[in-house]
């Protein structure tokens, strides 16, 4: 049987698996990205006449749509990466072709980048 570095992509099983773990990710993300939208919307309905009260729920608001933002980006990333499976072109590393190793997979299910090719990379915007 081939290692992980002598095959160039995952078998149907590996990207089976490999999906079930971005669904799962997917639905709590989009779980967690609602309710952050239900709150930016519930704070901007509520009137108050308290400038700092005003001041403080101005902060919140702002960091909450932070938040949101940052889930929606990572729900697209998420998204991006079950196309990648459908292409069975998941868990080749961009930069060096290579097949990322499926433990990084599993802990990052976006990723695009094996760590050879993120310090690669690394390298190319610090030459810049």
């Amino acid at each position: 049987m081939a290692t992980e570095q002598e095959k160039n992509r995952y078998s149907d099983e590996e990207l089976q698996e490999f999906k079930a773990v971005i669904l799962e990710k997917l639905e709590i993300a989009k779980s967690n990205y609602d309710q952050l939208m239900a709150r930016i919307q519930s704070d901007e309905s509520r009137n108050s006449f308290n400038m700092l009260e005003e001041g403080a729920n101005t902060m919140v608001q702002e960091e909450a749509s932070q938040r949101a933002a940052r889930q929606q980006d990572f729900i697209n990333k998420l998204q991006a990466a079950l196309v990648r499976i459908e292409n069975k072109t998941y868990g080749i590393c961009r930069v060096t072709g290579k097949l990322i190793p499926k433990g990084r997979l599993m802990a990052v299910p976006h990723a695009t980048l094996s760590v050879e090719g993120k310090e690669i990379e690394q390298q190319r915007k610090n030459k810049r």
